[in-house]
């Protein structure tokens, strides 16, 4: 396999009748997957689209998602996946900044999609994968009536399939270009690092949009079966996991959160899952112990990002301990994966010492291309043939690496630099925290002071003074937060990763900030 639509032929080779996707009461085999598939890619030739083209996506979950970025790749185009919840302006700008011509729009969105076709550059086709809407033509008409044999459009490994959009702490969203070869690599360390076979069953739940899409590749690669949520939902995701018997699930640290707050969690069989996995933001200690406690050493987790398309590090089950030495394991991401190099280095990009704190940069097969239209961001992002990441980490003597925090992210308070996650680390012990973000703040006196940004478990009431203390008990006094305010609510990425920029925006509205 070598690009994104041989994961389609090679599911229709080699398990023809078996279930790839599960969507509601809609279940696609890999032979019918693989010729719908075609199907697509031959309309979208039809339509007059060549090899290079991009077509872009607007739609909550679906399994079209995953038909539409193999008949893109079958057709020689590229995908450019849009997030639903971004502004009218920032979708006019990822639109018109990757040169999409064609826009598959999902149920419900049509309207707002229309409303901006003026504001589109070069779209020349609308298609509704769900409904019959004026100026849209039919997904589904188009699969009818176009031909299931390979279009034949030769597609290379380093061809761009995937042109992904992330945000950075300021300015407009940029474009991560990823090439067949780039995900198919991550995919295969993925793969070999959490096991995945023909025999799991992974209920996914995350944006198709975002590169947390990963499991839905490995799966499909293996011969396995994706069970498709339209979007994160504790209810549904518990019914799915019993009904579906999966194995496997993806989450994010929030929505571990509050399934462990679910008060009707042990009416579900659960008993199927072999493997949660764990990734997007650091996952806080005091609730991956109860998580251990409560469904075993099942745990897996990674780190990595858009850019590597995102395999950079992989902890796995037997280092997620509760007792004896190996317990400092659950405050790391784990090792370099085994698709690629990771190190930490120094401003002059040097390896530093264990224990000191650098920056992480990777190296491998599954590093992105650069950035699009940006080759002065590219260079300075890859410089010396590594991904520089801007998160800030150590390594230990036995190769595991602790995440720090973003470079961007540092407080500097007094002269002293403060780390907003060990702060949270510590606000995360106390048991009436539900959620927080540390950030930094304008202090008269200090250039910069450390703010905690809390919500509270329902039903637990805590004062900002005893919140405080429970700080200065467990770190030195210039680390502790000299305010904290009480949210209902921390805003967060579709993925459920909180927004430190946005809780900092707040506090530093209409004030200049030099730092981070």
């Amino acid at each position: 396999m070598y690009t994104l639509s041989d994961v389609a032929q090679k599911g229709a080779t080699l398990f023809p009748e078996k279930v790839a996707m599960v969507f509601g009461d809609t279940r696609i085999r890999y032979r019918e997957l693989n010729a719908r598939v075609s199907r697509f890619a031959n309309a979208l030739i039809e339509l007059g689209c060549k090899k290079g083209d991009r077509l872009t996506i607007l739609s909550e979950n679906t399994y079209k998602y995953m038909e539409a970025y193999f008949a893109a790749a079958r057709a020689g185009m590229s995908v450019t996946p849009l997030n639903f919840r971004l502004s009218d302006s920032e979708l006019v700008h990822i639109v018109n900044d990757s040169e999409a011509n064609v826009f598959l729009v999902g149920n419900g969105y049509e309207e707002r999609a229309y409303a901006l076709k003026n504001d589109f550059k070069n779209i020349k086709k609308w298609i509704s994968l769900d409904n019959g809407k004026d100026g849209y033509l039919s997904y589904e008409s188009l699969i009818e009536e176009s031909p299931a044999d390979d279009p034949g459009i030769h597609v290379a490994e380093n061809d761009m399939a995937i042109l992904m959009y992330t945000g950075g702490t300021t300015g407009l969203p940029k474009g991560v270009m990823l090439s067949h070869r780039n995900l198919l690599t991550a995919a295969y360390g993925l793969i070999i690092s959490y096991s995945f076979s023909h025999r799991d069953t992974q209920c996914y739940i995350l944006p198709l949009f975002h590169i947390s899409l990963w499991p839905v590749l490995c799966l499909l690669m293996v011969g396995g079966t994706i069970v498709i949520l339209p979007r994160p939902d504790v209810q549904s995701i518990l019914k799915t996991i019993e009904k579906e018997k999966c194995t496997k699930v993806l989450l994010v640290p929030t929505l571990i959160g509050w399934l462990m707050s679910e008060e009707n969690l042990d009416t579900f069989d659960l008993s199927s899952l072999k493997a949660i996995q764990y990734a997007g933001s650091p996952m806080p200690l005091e609730l991956l112990k109860k998580c251990i406690n409560k469904f075993g050493n099942i745990f897996t987790q990674g780190y990595g990002l858009t850019e590597a398309a995102p395999m950079l590090t992989t902890l796995n089950p037997e280092d997620h301990v509760l007792e004896g030495p190996k317990t400092k394991l659950l405050s790391s991401v784990g090792k370099e994966g085994v698709v690629v190099e990771v190190r930490i280095v120094d401003e002059n990009d040097q390896p530093v010492k264990a224990g000191q704190i650098g920056e992480i940069v990777g190296r491998g097969s599954n590093i992105m291309l650069g950035y699009w239209k940006n080759p002065k961001l590219t260079k300075e992002t890859l410089r010396g043939g590594w991904l520089h990441t801007g998160d800030m980490g150590t390594i230990d003597e036995d190769g595991y690496i602790y995440l720090v925090d973003r470079k961007a992210d540092m407080i500097i308070t007094g002269g002293e630099n403060v780390y907003p996650k060990e702060v949270e680390d510590i606000l995360y012990q106390h048991e009436a925290v539900q959620e927080c973000v540390v950030t930094s703040a304008p202090d008269s006196k200090w250039g910069e002071r450390v703010q905690a940004a809390v919500v509270l478990k329902s039903g637990r009431q805590v004062s900002e003074n005893e919140l405080i203390l429970h700080c200065k008990e467990r770190l030195a006094g210039y680390k502790c937060p000299k305010t904290i305010e009480f949210w209902e609510e921390l805003p967060k990425t579709p993925i459920g990763k909180l927004l430190r920029k946005d809780v900092r925006k707040k506090f530093w509205k209409g004030r200049s900030k030099k730092i981070g």
